[in-house]
């Protein structure tokens, strides 16, 4: 069992964490490539805080990472993979939600109303409710987050991912978001990061390279990924097997 100072909430670290990277981000400029940027974490700052609230905890035995949100996920809810049911109707969260600064008109934000389902995030808080059942239960043990907090979008509206942007305006991003990540983790103090795909593995894998923590990955459930596609949650279980972590059931 856990000593209290092990589950002690460390959500007043992780909202300062929160504060610095949005006015770190705040300055950055993209170039002609980039369209629209969504930043959740400033109009949608009361799902995440919410999140951070209801479900961080200290030495968790991993801290699951993604890469950044999708424009139907966590850009309209402000929850990691947030798909609208998912996280208004398992994880109890329905938070009033803005408008970013600029809007695409092929990506509108709706927040809680909208209509659209992120695959990603409906495969994976999927997964997590039916092999977890209770939020709780699943919480206890891990945690989702995103590397970084901002969703890029081209002039058609096609999603643009951050390791697609030019090299220039990629580096400071990725300064940002190491920090924020390594200062994250020093808070959480999980025992395990496991990166959803690659992207988010060779990141922790970066911005952790002094820590003494073990860094896996599980494929990523973008319907984008022909693994995603083809049993996608037996593969992840299997993955999740071979790096210790038993699962219920």
């Amino acid at each position: 069992m856990r000593s209290r100072s092990q589950c002690e909430s460390p959500c007043t670290a992780l909202h300062d964490i929160t504060r610095r990277l949005v006015a770190d981000l705040r300055g950055l400029r993209f170039g002609p490539l980039v369209a629209c940027v969504y930043n959740p974490l400033e109009y949608a700052a009361g799902s995440y805080r919410s999140y951070l609230d209801q479900y961080a905890r200290i030495g968790v035995e991993a801290v699951f990472m993604g890469m950044n949100p999708g424009p139907w996920g966590m850009a309209q809810t402000g929850v990691p993979f947030g798909e609208v049911t998912h996280v208004r109707d398992w994880l109890g969260i329905d938070e009033p939600v803005g408008q970013p600064a600029r809007l695409h008109p092929k990506r509108p934000v709706a927040g809680f109303a909208c209509h659209r389902r992120e695959v990603s995030g409906a495969r994976l808080w999927g997964w997590v409710k039916e092999t977890f059942g209770m939020p709780e239960r699943f919480f206890a043990r891990f945690f989702i987050a995103n590397y970084c907090p901002l969703c890029f979008m081209e002039k058609s509206g096609r999603n643009l991912t951050p390791d697609k942007l030019p090299p220039r305006q990629r580096a400071r991003l990725l300064a940002a978001c190491d920090r924020a990540l390594r200062d994250t983790i020093q808070v959480l103090q999980p025992r395990r990061i496991i990166g959803i795909g690659a992207f988010a593995e060779k990141r922790a894998r970066l911005a952790l390279a002094d820590l003494d923590i073990p860094i896996g990955r599980i494929a990523h459930p973008s319907p984008a990924s022909p693994v995603a596609n083809n049993g996608w949650r037996k593969r992840i279980e299997g993955e999740l097997k071979k790096m210790g972590i038993k699962l219920p059931g």
